[in-house]
């Protein structure tokens, strides 16, 4: 017998999931649920453990109260929204995506040259860097 919960379930907890596994302090390991729990009561005054941070995670508990899910979406620096609108949520991971390509030095670079180049040359360096991540078996990026 099917859990009509388990979709919802898997919702909260891909999302929570994303977020531990994308967004962690320049150099650092990604973040425990210990590490989480710690902070946001420290610096939010919300009460969580790290063992509730964990059902969350695992998609064990999926009815978070607002308190809980704000204090996670504060913690993570993402709207409360990310969480359970699809808009949203495709935003929040494209802005993640930039974020972590341009800590990548050689990334940042192209970027930083590419700066102040017309429309139509900038969609010529994407077509070539297409190009090239076909020719080094990559999918092309989105624009």
């Amino acid at each position: 017998m099917s859990d009509p919960e388990q979709p919802r379930r898997q919702v909260l907890a891909e999302r929570l999931e994303y977020l531990f596994r994308s967004i962690r302090e320049s150099g650092k390991r990604e973040y425990s649920n210990e590490d989480v729990a710690a902070a946001i009561t420290r610096d939010q005054g919300v009460t969580i453990s790290a063992s509730y941070i964990w059902y969350l995670r695992t998609g064990q508990r999926d009815n978070p109260t607002l308190k809980h899910l704000t204090a996670l979406a504060t913690f993570f620096g993402v709207p409360a929204a990310y969480f359970f609108d699809d808009a949203v949520r495709e935003q929040v991971e494209g802005e993640i995506a930039l974020v972590t390509a341009l800590k990548d030095n050689g990334v940042r670079e192209v970027a930083m040259r590419a700066s102040g180049l017309s429309d139509r040359s900038l969609d010529t360096i994407a077509e070539v860097i297409n190009r090239v991540r076909e020719l080094e078996g990559l999918p092309p990026k989105e624009s």
